[in-house]
């Protein structure tokens, strides 16, 4: 791929880095639209009393994952073939990247549902493991892939690859995937209920459906993620929810009815 008209990159670096740089600018959007209490799911208050870990030290667990990520893209990339791509990826028709894309999408959506789930129901799992990626009880954007470098190797890294891999597609599909993807979960994990947000109106996966599930109330429920609630709702984990107006401002989801974004 060529960037300014002058310098190439292959499609396999950036389908390395960009999800990364897409991961801190999109946060850092969100760091900053935080202040706006009228459309946070909790107080800025909460957030910082509420959380088990501090900003610092998960900072330097999500690095820690995204180095793990790169490395591991690296391998992926090295073993399924090198930059062919520009022809090939040319070539590939809109509904055959729709299909692969469409596809990448429920691999990811249905390891990641089995997995999460499995590490909620067993004991030790959840004990040594997934409980750090529940410190964040008042989830925040740069948090989202806040976990135990264990589980970071097997939800998000090893359910990449295989969407990747089962999809077909092509390290330059992958640059689009893996950034939407990025986009998408750090999106949930915002904490916030902004008005026209389109991930809000294309998914019912949304930031108002996660809290629920970082709640002690929804710790069993709503385990989907990043894109649809389908498993949820095929196997009974699914709890709706209602979104609230407090009276100091902001929102808050609460079980109950479903709701659609004011």
């Amino acid at each position: 791929m060529m960037i300014n008209g002058g310098l190439e990159v292959s499609d396999e670096l950036l389908g390395t880095v960009a999800p990364i740089v897409v991961y801190w600018l999109y946060s850092g959007i969100y760091v900053l639209l935080g202040s706006l209490e009228n459309y946070r799911l909790h107080t800025k208050k909460d957030e910082d009393e509420k959380n088990l870990v501090s900003k610092k030290d998960v900072v330097k667990g999500v690095l820690l994952q995204q180095a793990v990520q790169a490395v591991v893209a690296t391998i992926l990339f090295a073993v399924t073939g090198s930059d062919t791509d520009s022809a090939q990826s040319q070539q590939t028709s809109f509904f055959v990247l729709a299909r692969q894309l469409l596809v990448a999408m429920m691999v990811l959506d249905t390891w990641q549902y089995f997995m999460h789930r499995y590490m909620h129901h067993n004991k030790f799992l959840y004990r040594h493991i997934h409980s750090q990626h529940h410190r964040l009880v008042v989830p925040y954007a740069f948090g989202a892939l806040y976990n135990h470098p264990v589980e970071g190797l097997l939800l998000d890294t090893i359910g990449g690859a295989l969407s990747f891999l089962i999809s077909g597609m092509s390290p330059r599909a992958s640059i689009f995937f893996f950034s939407f993807a990025t986009l998408k979960t750090v999106d949930d994990h915002c904490g916030l209920w902004l008005p026209g947000n389109l991930f809000h109106i294309f998914f019912g996966n949304n930031s108002a459906y996660h809290d629920i599930h970082h709640q002690l109330y929804g710790n069993k429920y709503n385990f989907s993620q990043p894109f649809f609630v389908m498993w949820d709702r095929i196997l009974g984990t699914y709890m709706p929810y209602s979104l609230e107006k407090r009276s100091k401002g902001g929102f808050e989801a609460r079980p109950g009815k479903d709701c659609k974004e004011n």
